[in-house]
């Protein structure tokens, strides 16, 4: 059955030209995708593979990198971390139309929604597995980019003046003509610029971490087999990244997903006992606290912004997007609440 976004034959072809040993026919089913990178299923009659590859509409710069995915997964790949085993990609559009990336598939549970929960146990089951992710994020930011091969992965000096500056130009893209929020959200991006702290530590992050970007194991929720989804990782602060996974557990974060998200339910942590949590398992303090968690909002409104944009743009429905847009007031109005 032929798949929009995927060209099985011509996968086929590159697959057998970098020797990666097939067995039987191609086949291939898409598992997500729309708002963000799609993401297809892959296998033979001996093996499975995970591939990624930007949506078919409304790309926005550097959101959609497929060689910096694959680059932080493989150099990962003997660490603490756990991560899928790198397979291969393109950068160009020479196999596909468009660059891709390709992992091994790795058997577990994807805990998503509010009701998966039930899945993991009890709320002391849930604390459990929360703080096994917690632990996984904290090793994430130990790990020495220079000993991984990733010294040029980003440039941490001066991270937060850059996500600052990022996150306000994204915004001039997926704006609305004569957007009745521009002026919250003007008003944010300005007392973030003036309030950035100095930069202490520098590490790789995620930058999208949150429980539906891992892989569980079956069994064990404790043990996580797998993080997904690196296509905003970089070089920068790591208390950046605590910040958004905080930010993540707001209830307003179900606009986003269009669901009763794992990670917003009364079941977690509340965002203040994460950052605790992170603290302790990474042994680094939380100064300028409402800084991050401010700049976290408002990352987390323009990713929503940038939902909206793409399905007017023709990508997924445009009344759920549109629904999803509906998120990024309120989500300036939290930001601002941290600098005030």
């Amino acid at each position: 059955m032929a798949l929009d976004g995927l060209d099985l034959a011509a996968l086929d072809r590159h697959l057998k030209a970098e020797g990666i040993p097939r067995t039987g026919e191609l086949r291939a089913e898409l598992i997500s995708g729309g708002r963000s990178n799609l993401t297809f299923l892959v296998s033979d009659d001996a093996s499975k593979w995970v591939l990624r590859r930007p949506p078919l509409h409304g790309l926005t710069p550097s959101a959609h990198d497929m060689a910096r995915e694959y680059r932080v997964v493989a150099a990962l790949a003997d660490t603490p971390v756990p991560v899928a085993r790198a397979v291969t990609m393109s950068n160009d559009d020479s196999v596909l139309g468009v660059p891709f990336q390709m992992v091994e598939h790795v058997a577990g549970r994807v805990v998503r929604m509010a009701d998966d929960l039930e899945t993991i146990g009890d709320k002391d089951a849930i604390s459990d597995c929360v703080d096994a992710l917690i632990r996984v994020l904290a090793d994430l930011h130990a790990v020495d980019p220079d000993a991984v091969g990733l010294s040029d992965f980003g440039k941490p000096a001066g991270y937060l003046e850059r996500q600052v500056r990022r996150w306000g130009s994204q915004w001039e893209l997926v704006r609305l003509p004569d957007d009745l929020r521009d002026a919250d959200v003007k008003r944010l991006h300005s007392l973030l610029g003036e309030a950035i702290p100095p930069q202490t530590r520098a590490s790789i992050v995620h930058g999208d971490y949150r429980i539906d970007n891992t892989i569980l194991d079956a069994d064990d929720a404790t043990k996580v087999r797998a993080v997904l989804d690196w296509e905003m990782s970089t070089l920068g602060d790591p208390l950046s990244d605590a910040a958004l996974m905080c930010v993540y557990r707001d209830s307003r974060f179900d606009l986003i997903l269009e669901m009763h998200a794992a990670w917003s339910s009364p079941l977690m942590p509340s965002a203040d006992d994460l950052a605790h949590r992170y603290s302790l398992a990474s042994g680094q303090p939380l100064a300028h606290w409402d800084f991050y968690m401010a700049l976290a909002y408002f990352k987390a409104a323009i990713i929503a912004a940038g939902i909206d944009y793409r399905g007017r743009m023709g990508s997924g429905s445009p009344d759920v997007a549109t629904k999803v847009g509906e998120a990024v007031a309120p989500l300036i109005a939290a930001g601002l609440e941290h600098m005030s």
